[in-house]
């Protein structure tokens, strides 16, 4: 079984869980640019952030033969902090870096007028840059907030097929299908999206367009989620075909649109050690 996960936050975890991912199958990531559990307090700090997504991770990545790729935005959370609206003038430096292939993750979290605008101005951004987006949709008053995130999207004329609705549920799925948009969906342990509910989306909804993530970050959550979603759609009688479109060749679709995908060598990890350390140093 070969994984894509299109949305985890390897950032906030630990080398294990890379070495415990490429022994499950997971072979690619793409990790959204996220807020970090207390407000930055300049964008400098989203510079420095920035850097390490499409520096030091793809390399950490490397060295256990998981291939690492990011999306860039100003997140819908910290959207709302004055001190953080300058990041959307370095954005055009990092949309033009290989390692980014899409704007994200951007969207809503409270709805509010701030977040509306900085909506608005990464969607015009990705179809500058000609990127797919990456939409957050919030955790509270989900169905409110896809509705309003749609409008937006048609509002800035990006294509609906080079967007992908994430954090969707039962509520909103089938108003994210009916949109054209990619429908991704957050396996966790306890909220969002558990492997036998997911099961049944698929069932009803086929697996078109489906994007399956473990979305894992400093919380509560599991890397290992997707391959538990392959293995329960193998077991209620899906084909491994149809566990590899969902889980390795939608992802490739949806983010090769960026035209910077790499997934050539994948099978030629760059693991090693320095002077007794488990991970080799980057250069400066």
């Amino acid at each position: 079984m070969r994984i894509f996960d299109p949305h985890i936050h390897m950032t906030s975890r630990t080398t294990d869980d890379y070495e415990r991912m490429a022994a499950a199958g997971v072979r690619a990531v793409v990790e959204p640019a996220f807020w970090l559990g207390q407000p930055r307090t300049s964008a400098a700090s989203f510079a420095d952030y920035f850097d390490s997504l499409i520096g030091w991770e793809p390399f950490r990545a490397g060295q256990f033969g998981v291939r690492h790729h990011a999306t860039v935005a100003l997140n819908p959370k910290e959207a709302n902090d004055p001190r953080c609206r300058p990041v959307l003038d370095l954005l055009p430096r990092y949309l033009e870096k290989d390692a980014v292939v899409a704007v994200g993750e951007i969207g809503y979290d409270d709805m509010t007028p701030a977040e509306d605008e900085a909506f608005a101005i990464q969607l015009a951004l990705a179809v500058d840059h000609d990127l797919p987006a990456l939409v957050h949709t919030p955790h509270r008053d989900k169905a409110r907030g896809v509705e309003r995130s749609l409008a937006v999207v048609a509002e800035s004329g990006i294509a609906p097929g080079r967007v992908a609705l994430d954090h969707l549920n039962e509520v909103t799925v089938k108003l994210a299908r009916d949109s054209g948009c990619w429908l991704g969906f957050s396996i966790y342990p306890d909220t969002k999206m558990s492997p036998p509910r997911m099961v049944e989306l698929l069932r009803t909804y086929g697996t078109e367009r489906m994007l399956v993530n473990s979305a894992a970050d400093w919380g509560r959550s599991d890397p290992l989620l997707t391959r538990a979603t392959g293995e329960a759609m193998l077991a209620a009688g899906f084909t491994d075909d149809d566990v590899d479109r969902v889980l390795w060749r939608n992802p490739v679709e949806f983010y090769g649109q960026s035209g910077r995908l790499d997934l050539t060598d994948l099978d030629t990890p760059t693991a090693g050690t320095f002077e007794g350390n488990s991970i080799l140093r980057g250069g400066d």
